[in-house]
């Protein structure tokens, strides 16, 4: 994480584009830096191209988190788990987005615009960014075995296909 104030990468398709854009004005006024990965309206758009954009954001070290916004959510978290090194989770409450990091080490929040509120988007968005991964040793052994499946992938230890 850097020091000062949190950096998060925020973007989101056409389906999330006004909760992600609400939630982005929101941080920003709580001191956060946001960069704003789009989409920049509600003009039909591809969710993919967004996780992607996140990803490149968190992994460059440009951010310390992301956050990922399309209709159920699913979508966005899907593709951002296809990226090495992201680890991305699709929460609508805030112990799932808070457990997320502390255990996990989680670092992409997946938010559906079409299935919570914005009220509940914010307190879900809070929980994952005022939480920290603090590596209890059965928690970091189970990251351990998440890093080692990332590891195997990327060696082509898996069959292919589906």
């Amino acid at each position: 994480m850097s020091e000062g104030p949190l950096r998060i990468a925020i973007g989101g398709d056409h389906a999330g584009f006004s909760t992600k854009a609400t939630l982005a004005e929101l941080l920003q006024k709580q001191g956060l830096t946001i960069i704003d990965c789009g989409a920049k309206s509600e003009e039909p758009c591809d969710f993919p191209d967004f996780a992607e954009k996140v990803a490149i954001e968190l992994l460059s070290g440009n951010v310390d988190r992301g956050i990922l916004v399309c209709g159920s959510g699913v979508g966005v978290s899907v593709a951002a788990n296809k990226i090495p090194g992201i680890r991305a989770s699709l929460c609508h409450d805030s112990y799932s987005s808070r457990q997320g990091v502390e255990h996990d080490d989680m670092n992409v929040l997946c938010i559906g615009a079409r299935v919570i509120g914005i009220e509940l988007a914010q307190e879900v968005v809070r929980s994952f960014l005022s939480a920290t991964y603090g590596p209890q040793l059965r928690h970091q052994k189970r990251v351990d075995k998440i890093l080692e499946i990332e590891r195997k992938a990327l060696a082509g230890e898996y069959p292919t296909g589906g």
